[in-house]
């Protein structure tokens, strides 16, 4: 559905080329929800805005439904630009109009007809959950309302992607779960493919079924959402799940704990995740496990536990325990092993 073909975009700031975004390369499948996460600076919304080519990008290409809209003619593109509705972290909502007309009037300048603009504006607010507040100003709305307007008006144009620009950002914890629990509403019945950045884990872990990693406008990893919070391989995704979840104790509080013998993080994905396997292992091996920290994750298509364990026992032992995880489908890492 998106595909960007080591797509660039460079900005000539004081005589110095700045690279916002570098040989990017993506492929967006018709009907998921793709996230795009890095941190502040890393050239998310320039990345995301290269795909409705509202910055053009200064190398590769854009394809959208098999087209490259790059090479488009301006009304050609036109065309192509209304399969793609964005939402905004700003909201961008009109303050002197209601909620209503923030909806319709949009409509009537892509020329649809006065009745159809009353069915799609009261269609999509409904599904937005704001069907009481046609007569409403932003000002009299929450930050989340005003986000659900934002949303159906990115609707009422019946697109077929959906970009969010950062769209839960601004907004509390409560607030967010609500908006993302609507994104994934709106994917589910209407099959809209959504493309999202985010500098936050848990809208990725929420609803996300691939991702892509984002530091100084390079793609540094990519894969399935549960993929990256399985095994993640670069730095910086270790870093984002950090922040939610504790996946790892540090070494100096492993030296506090003077703890002998290996430290180890199991993971568990998949049916294995309901099965007392550290219990098997005791019961099977001469060994003893502590576990030290533990923590569950709901993804958007499954369920991930991850356990930092320390072992003790006869190193063959513990070796062989080791290995009947592995066999059983558990992730086994090492943390720290002084045998």
């Amino acid at each position: 559905m998106i595909v960007l073909e080591n797509v660039s975009k460079v900005f000539k700031i004081k005589n110095k080329e700045v690279k916002a975004v570098d040989q990017a390369n993506m492929h967006v499948k018709k009907g998921e929800i793709h996230g795009v996460i890095g941190y502040s600076g890393a050239g998310k919304s320039t990345l995301i805005r290269c795909v409705n080519l509202l910055e053009r990008p200064s190398g590769g290409k854009v394809v959208i439904d098999g087209d490259d809209i790059t090479t488009l003619s301006k009304n050609k593109l036109r065309e192509a630009r209304q399969k793609v509705g964005i939402i905004f972290q700003g909201f961008n909502l009109l303050k002197t109009a209601t909620v209503y007309d923030n909806i319709a009037i949009p409509l009537k300048l892509h020329g649809v007809s006065k009745e159809e603009v009353k069915v799609r504006t009261v269609k999509y607010l409904e599904i937005v959950g704001l069907a009481d507040k046609h007569h409403h100003y932003p000002s009299q709305l929450s930050g989340g309302q005003k986000q659900r307007v934002a949303i159906a008006r990115a609707l009422s144009l019946e697109p077929e992607i959906l970009l969010s620009d950062e769209a839960t950002s601004a907004l509390d914890p409560e607030t967010t779960e609500s908006i993302l629990e609507l994104l994934l509403k709106i994917n589910e019945e209407f099959g809209i493919t959504i493309l999202l950045i985010t500098h936050e884990m848990d809208v990725i872990q929420k609803i996300c079924d691939y991702v892509y990693v984002l530091e100084s406008g390079k793609i540094v990893e990519d894969g399935t959402a549960i993929d990256l919070f399985t095994s993640p391989k670069h730095e910086t995704t270790k870093k984002f799940l950090s922040a939610i979840a504790q996946r790892n104790l540090s070494a100096s509080l492993i030296e506090q704990l003077h703890l002998s013998g290996p430290v180890i993080r199991l993971t568990f994905t998949g049916d294995v995740t309901g099965e007392p396997m550290l219990a098997e292992v005791n019961q099977k091996y001469t060994i003893k496990s502590n576990i030290l920290a533990a923590n569950i994750m709901e993804l958007k298509n499954g369920v991930i536990g991850n356990l930092v364990v320390h072992f003790t026992g006869k190193p063959s032992e513990v070796d062989h325990a080791l290995r009947y995880l592995k066999e059983h489908g558990v992730g086994v890492e090492e943390l720290r092993d002084d045998n």
